[in-house]
């Protein structure tokens, strides 16, 4: 995907979907729902389908699941 910088950085609105993602509304980057961090469009490589939230990186997705009791708590 190429990233396009037209008027400065914006928050793109994704449809996220089963091994891809659909731009709903163009930007150039997403919002992780972890850290919050800002992932170029280009960059994004993890996120949920059932929660339609995107992440940073793999420890967030795995935070994620951990939230939302999909998988099980170690103490």
């Amino acid at each position: 995907m190429n990233r396009i910088d037209v008027g400065g950085p914006r928050e793109a609105r994704v449809k996220y979907l089963d091994g891809d993602f659909q731009i709903v509304t163009h930007g150039n980057y997403v919002v992780c729902a972890i850290t919050g961090k800002h992932i170029p469009l280009d960059e994004l490589r993890y996120w949920s389908v059932a929660r339609q939230e995107a992440y940073a990186d793999a420890k967030a997705s795995f935070e994620a699941e951990k939230r939302a009791g999909a998988l099980p708590v170690q103490n």
